[in-house]
């Protein structure tokens, strides 16, 4: 049924896709699509502008108009879709990306007059797999493990990476913008509840879109009811440390 009430409206010139909204939505309403924030239905949408605060680009705003009225069970059902789908195996039994391993240490001498910070001979993972959506809760490695939460495009901007944060941490690498955030959220919620970690260090770059990342393990920390040291570093596009708290 449709009738005139409070709803949200998304400015698609303000708003940069960063996705903070999303995790903000309790009711699953808003989704990126194509870069930007979208009402999913009118009827998962309560009116009540939970999400406006987080929205860094004041995208976001109550508006009066013609709608779908509010509907709790589809949004029980849509929340319900969305659980499902994230517990489902995205990838086929048997491909390497799913299956469990660690390494050890890589062996040799580093040579005595060359920087720990600018010895890119060796690499620090300690384990496979490493995307967020593959590593499961149960995850051996994650066992009281210092964790290291890692924006995809980190990698590639920061070339000491390996050395500087990597060695001797569990790492999660992910996508904020373009992966489900409830999806995450679960995922580190069901980690933090099971996995005994010890702390997490969070690397993101300086662009809008990977704003969201720390906000998802913050979610998950507080959907398991724990808290556990936390620090957060922003590398530049350039590959430098802007920051680190």
């Amino acid at each position: 049924m449709r009738v005139n009430r409070k709803i949200i409206e998304i400015d698609e010139e303000r708003c940069d896709g960063c996705g903070n909204c999303v995790i903000a939505c309790a009711e699953g309403a808003l989704k990126i699509i194509d870069g930007k924030a979208r009402v999913l239905s009118d009827n998962l949408c309560d009116g009540l502008g939970a999400c406006i605060g987080d929205c860094p680009q004041n995208a976001l705003k109550i508006v009066q108009r013609e709608a779908e009225d509010f509907d709790e069970a589809a949004v029980e059902k849509h929340l319900e879709e969305q659980k499902d789908y994230a517990t489902e195996e995205k990838l086929p039994c048997g491909c390497p990306s799913t299956q469990i391993q660690s390494f050890a240490p890589a062996s040799g001498c580093r040579e005595a007059n060359i920087p720990k910070t600018m010895d890119r001979s060796e690499s620090a993972l300690s384990h496979w797999p490493v995307q967020i959506r593959l590593i499961p809760p149960t995850a051996p490695f994650l066992k009281g493990a210092d964790l290291l939460v890692v924006a995809d495009c980190v990698p590639v901007a920061f070339p000491t990476l390996h050395q500087d944060y990597l060695d001797g941490k569990a790492v999660m690498v992910g996508c904020p913008k373009f992966d489900d955030a409830q999806e995450y959220i679960d995922r580190f919620a069901e980690i933090f509840k099971t996995a005994g970690i010890k702390s997490v260090t969070t690397v993101v770059m300086e662009v809008p879109c990977c704003s969201g990342l720390p906000s998802i393990v913050k979610k998950g920390m507080e959907k398991a009811g724990v808290q556990v040291p936390s620090k957060q570093v922003t590398i530049s596009t350039r590959g430098e440390v802007l920051e680190e708290r």
